[in-house]
């Protein structure tokens, strides 16, 4: 039997239409790849007909050719694929991930509720600990290229700034806090009044040291070193330094903050473990949309809630007058700021007409304290701005190639990794507290620090004989003690010895 010879253009139109559909966007390497199988394909497809080849044979093996090629390219695909999805993960898997991810979080949570009620001084501690943690976790992943490259003195230079930058934020906040202590205190005035002079020179130290290490050869590398420490400590150290002053202003300012983030990090896992179907950003491609909008509806529901509860403890309301008080502690305040002092607020006309058309009852106004619609905004900026915190640390991480910051916590990764959005919580929780809760007022610390900064000490020695006058003059002192007590005798051999010293 003569076989059929097919003309070129119908062999063009079955290669075409046996062709699989694309499956992705190919990059040059595997354009380049295809080209040279058509080509192989074209040159056999040349050879068959010219050896006079069976054409449903030919076609047969142009499919199988297409096949394998296909199969090849699936691979491919699958190879190159991010992270799954939550919601698309094994069910064993991801069961097996949320049970250790909720035992943990259990842990931390209890751990975090263990330190509040120790007491202020151990709050305080436990913000210094975490910070210092997550530094060398940072730290710790330029440490490595710097030893490949044989810097010296990175590690021992790293560790100096950080005790340099928290010698100078937490003696300021000392110094503002307890200015009654600091200021009265003979071994402490002098550090106190030239702090921040001793801290630039400690600074400056470490930058000539830096300077004088810097080796031939390397300095675009040690440079970038040297500003990596410095967005550390920028990032992770001053951040932090302004949790530690939330504390101090009243541990709630601490714990609804942080609790905020936690909520909305849970949430938002929960939502996308269960719903997440639609990626939210390459940087974290595990984050859905899904578990976004869930995790910020719910901590806006459980934020007024949370606060509603914490703003009936002195404890965690109060400003911190003894560092040595815990939650056993009698602590009281009075005056407490306003804005933990529930007013009415008058509801609109159409509010008050859908509760009494539903629940027969005539409500025509609610009692609000201001600190609950505080919690909402606070709640705003926690599921929607502190976010981008845990996505510049996953910026970071892809940068250098890693999956997590560290193993310390199960299921969770370093400490990094759960603490990246709370530093810049906590810096937004200051700045928000300071522009529109904090109530500013004259303090004996102030007038402390204003006298002994500003008066000579003869002025100082008049200002506490006049004030003596005023208080027994008013009956708060007594004025036959303060005769007998030789006072005024104590006065005038100072103001005399005064005298005899210029």
């Amino acid at each position: 039997m003569n076989e059929v010879m097919l003309p070129y253009s119908v062999k063009f139109a079955l290669f075409f239409l046996l062709l699989p559909p694309p499956s992705r966007i190919y990059t040059s390497t595997d354009m380049a790849a295809k080209r040279k199988s058509a080509a192989k394909r074209r040159q056999d497809a040349s050879s068959s007909s010219n050896t006079h080849e069976n054409p449903s044979s030919s076609a047969m093996s142009r499919h199988s050719s297409a096949t394998r090629e296909q199969q090849q390219t699936g691979n491919e695909n699958n190879d190159d694929q991010g992270p799954v999805l939550l919601a698309a993960e094994k069910v064993g898997k991801k069961w097996r991930n949320m049970a250790i991810r909720t035992f943990t979080t259990l842990l931390m949570i209890g751990a975090f509720l263990f330190v509040l009620a120790s007491g202020y001084i151990w709050s305080i501690a436990a913000v210094l600990v975490i910070t210092t943690a997550v530094y060398r976790e940072v730290i710790q992943i330029a440490q490595v290229p710097a030893k490949e490259k044989s810097v010296r003195w990175f590690k021992t230079m790293s560790w100096y700034f950080l005790i340099t930058t928290e010698y100078f934020l937490y003696g300021e906040s000392i110094i503002y806090y307890f200015t009654e202590i600091v200021m009265v205190d003979k071994f402490l005035l002098p550090f106190a009044t030239h702090h921040r002079f001793i801290s630039f020179m400690l600074y400056v130290l470490g930058f000539v040291f830096f300077v004088a290490n810097l080796k031939k050869g390397q300095y675009r590398f040690q440079m970038a070193q040297f500003c990596y420490t410095h967005m550390a400590l920028l990032l992770i150290v001053v951040q932090s330094h302004f949790i530690v002053e939330n504390i101090l202003e009243g541990l709630i300012w601490f714990v609804m903050p942080a609790a905020l983030v936690v909520c909305n990090d849970t949430f938002a896992y929960i939502c996308g473990f269960f719903w997440g179907r639609t990626p939210l950003i390459q940087l974290s491609p595990k984050k859905t949309v899904e578990g976004f909008v869930g995790g910020f509806i719910w901590t806006l529901l459980l934020g007024f809630g949370l606060t509603t509860i914490l703003m009936r403890f002195d404890y965690l309301v109060c400003p911190v007058q003894d560092l040595g008080a815990s939650a056993w502690s009698n602590v009281s305040c009075d005056p407490k700021n306003p804005v933990f002092t529930a007013v009415p607020w008058q509801l609109p006309s159409n509010i008050v007409y859908i509760i009494k058309y539903l629940f027969r009852q005539d409500v025509s106004q609610v009692w609000i304290a201001p600190v609950q619609l505080h919690a909402i905004v606070m709640a705003c900026f926690a599921s929607l701005i502190a976010p981008f915190g845990g996505f510049f640390a996953s910026a970071v991480k892809r940068a250098f190639k890693i999956k997590d910051f560290g193993h310390s916590i199960p299921g969770h990764g370093g400490l990094t990794d759960r603490m990246d959005c709370q530093f810049l919580m906590g810096f937004f929780s200051h700045m928000y507290h300071q522009s529109f809760i904090k109530t500013y007022s004259v303090s004996v610390g102030s007038i402390l620090a204003l006298t002994i900064n500003n008066l000579t000490p003869r002025e100082q020695i008049e200002l506490l004989e006049r004030l003596q006058t005023y208080l027994s003059n008013q009956d708060i002192i007594n004025s036959a003690l303060l005769a007998s007590s030789n006072m005024n005798n104590v006065i005038q051999d100072a103001r005399e010895g005064l005298l005899n010293s210029y």
